[in-house]
């Protein structure tokens, strides 16, 4: 770690250097304000040039120190950039973020390379910026702009930060010699403005009605309140002098990083980067190359599994058992990618890209030479069986072969072959190329470095991997099945489909389990229950009424033609009262604690017993896998997190 201090005449220039992304750790700021000293002890400087070395500037806070009161703060860094009464410029490069920006904006003028990223990302911590990053963002940008980038801690790009005010130029060649060029051209022609703190008279307008707007639409796409700090903030710096906005922008902080939905969402920050790591054997060796993927199925799962390793720049083949449904599957891909297209995700030269990289095929000889090959058929044992008796017939020697079974026995299926270690089960949540989890089930024969592969595809991909082991679900469906096995009891007892969801959605769940069932097919879980011999007496009889949900137009719930809104369904509830009449039991009015709490615990109960079962290696993998592939509200941090802490209601 360092903070080289150069000249270019009468330029200072202070290099910052702390690898990986110099993240400002208390001796950083140290030293970097020991260095800005040296600086106002000189009066020969006339202007400072402040970079970083590596791929980034500043991206932000080390994380570990937040709410740690650690002088010198961020904030008396920053304001000593300012005292220092000579102009300053800012070279911004790679992902500037958080407390990065926040260091820019000390600074006089910024500058920042074509491709350089930045945003306020503290509120996917649950707190906001707490030195000055709403206040003189605002200045600079208007308060409308920094309580969106603030309040959806998304990232900008350079183009739409120069636009926004936020920086003043981009680097045309290389950036510090363009820093340089521009803060001598700025002092020889005696343009340099006021300290971005004396400029709120020049602040873009906004009105407190707009920010309430702005606001209210920010904390439905986030699906929490977080962003209403920011509105706060944003609002203060348009009512409030400098030093007091200033003053209750800190305030706000250190509320917000000492509650529990901050504590929540630091616990996850933490939690996805440690289950993506490699960990034992897997740890110490060379994952295997793979560039070419083989996709088993083009159905909807199939699919999506293409589209995703299409989309991170593999070549797949995709292999089904007759043209007819393989031309069905391919047209379904490339409807996807046209409504992409349509939707302004991707430009259609990249949609094209992504579907030439795609090859359909009836022949599974074809997947011979594929480095990896997924297979994604129907969730049958017996059909498991066939297709990797073939698959270990041609795959080439390394070959990897995966499984995206959600239930069955991965160990059963690698005996299969003659290869059990190169077998493991890469578990995708469906729609595939949306959703982010990804569980990588290692067998009991699966080779270190297939492990170790999945993990290094799966960052490619741009997925959340969690290792886990083989038992029935694994972990996300396993402890699924606790959960919803407590439905039945619930409606049969005096609760209904509706209330069940709603109870849920009030504790910050996208949408219930009844609604949830109805999305996915009550006929999966129905077929699940009878290959193991079970019986759900509510469901079952919906499904034998051909109610299996929004594909079949009814099933807790009833659906119009071309609409998934559920309505609350009259005969649902003569069903759940005949069941409930027929088996003896009196209903009553359930509270929504206690649908929360019956609900829930029987699930985390599961979680605990996937601890002591070595299925999943830490609690807080169990946290991943629920917040990232089944909605658990990411405010609470997870079914264990929010076990261990009481419970509590959504923050």
């Amino acid at each position: 770690m360092n903070v080289s201090f150069d000249r270019r005449g009468g330029i200072a220039i202070l290099t910052i250097d702390r690898p990986p992304v110099n993240a400002l750790s208390q001796d950083l700021r140290a030293l970097i304000d020991a260095r800005l000293q040296e600086v106002e002890a000189d009066e020969t400087i006339t202007g400072l040039v402040l970079a970083c070395a590596g791929r980034t500037f500043v991206a932000g806070a080390e994380i570990t120190e937040v709410g740690k009161l650690m002088p010198p703060m961020l904030r008396d860094v920053i304001d000593r950039i300012e005292r220092l009464n000579r102009p300053s410029i800012a070279a911004l490069h790679g992902t500037t973020l958080g407390g990065g920006l926040e260091l820019s904006l000390g600074c006089t003028f910024r500058i920042a390379a074509p491709d350089t990223r930045l945003g306020l990302p503290e509120v996917k911590l649950g707190f906001l910026p707490g030195a000055g990053g709403t206040v003189r963002g605002s200045y600079l940008a208007g308060a409308e702009a920094i309580l969106r980038l603030a309040g959806s801690g998304d990232m900008i790009s350079a183009d739409q930060a120069m636009s926004q005010g936020l920086i003043d130029a981009i680097a045309q060649g290389d950036l510090i010699e363009d820093a340089i060029g521009f803060l001598m051209a700025k002092i020889a022609a005696g343009d340099s403005p006021l300290p971005v703190s004396q400029r709120r008279d020049t602040m873009p307008p906004a009105t407190p009605e707009q920010l309430t707007k702005i606001e209210a639409a920010l904390c439905r796409k986030a699906r929490s309140s977080a962003p209403s700090l920011v509105a706060i903030a944003a609002g203060n710096a348009l009512a409030m002098p400098f030093a007091d906005a200033m003053r209750e922008e800190r305030a706000l902080f250190d509320t917000a990083v000492d509650s529990l939905r901050s504590a929540a969402l630091r616990h996850l920050f933490f939690a996805e980067r440690l289950a993506a790591k490699p960990t034992g054997p897997a740890a110490t060796v060379t994952p295997r190359d793979v560039q070419s993927v083989g996709v088993i199925g083009a159905g909807t799962m199939g699919g999506g599994i293409a589209m995703t390793f299409a989309n991170a720049g593999f070549d797949v083949m995709i292999r089904e058992t007759n043209q007819q449904a393989l031309d069905v599957g391919l047209a379904r891909i490339r409807a996807n990618y046209v409504g992409s297209v349509q939707r302004g995700s991707i430009p259609q030269s990249e949609a094209d890209r992504r579907i030439g990289r795609i090859t359909g095929t009836i022949l599974v000889s074809d997947l011979a030479q594929s480095d990896l090959i997924v297979e994604a058929a129907f969730e049958d044992i017996e059909v498991k069986r066939s297709i990797f008796a073939e698959l270990d017939a041609i795959a080439r020697p390394g070959a990897i072969l995966a499984t995206n079974t959600s239930y069955l026995d991965v160990n059963a299926i690698a005996g299969f072959t003659n290869r059990s270690g190169d077998v493991l089960g890469l578990h995708f949540f469906s729609p595939a190329n949306v959703m982010k989890l990804l569980e990588v089930v290692q067998g009991a024969d699966t080779a270190p470095d297939v492990v170790a592969t999945a993990l290094k595809v799966a960052r490619r991909l741009g997925k959340q991997s969690v290792v886990v082991g083989v038992c029935h679900g694994f972990v996300g469906n396993r402890m699924l099945a606790a959960r919803n096995a407590q439905l039945s009891h619930l409606m049969l007892e005096g609760a209904l489909p509706a209330q069940i969801d709603a109870a849920f959605r009030a504790l910050g769940w996208p949408m219930g389990p009844c609604e949830m069932q109805d999305l996915a097919g009550l006929d999966i879980s129905w077929r699940n229950r009878k290959a193991l011999g079970r019986v759900d007496a509510l469901p079952d009889h919906l499904c034998g009424l051909g109610r299996f949900g929004q594909k079949t137009g009814s099933g807790w719930y009833s659906y119009h033609a071309g609409d998934r809104t559920p309505h609350p369904d009259p005969a649902v509830e003569l069903i759940v009262t005949k069941l409930a009449a027929d088996a003896g039991i009196t209903r009553r009015n359930l509270s929504d604690a206690e649908i929360i709490d019956r609900t829930h615990g029987p699930m985390i109960a599961e979680g605990r017993s996937i601890l002591r079962d070595g299925i999943a290696a830490r609690a807080s993998d169990i946290d991943v896998i629920w917040v990232q592939g089944y909605g658990f509200p990411r405010d609470l941090g997870g079914p264990m997190f929010w076990d261990d802490h009481g419970r509590p209601p959504a923050p």
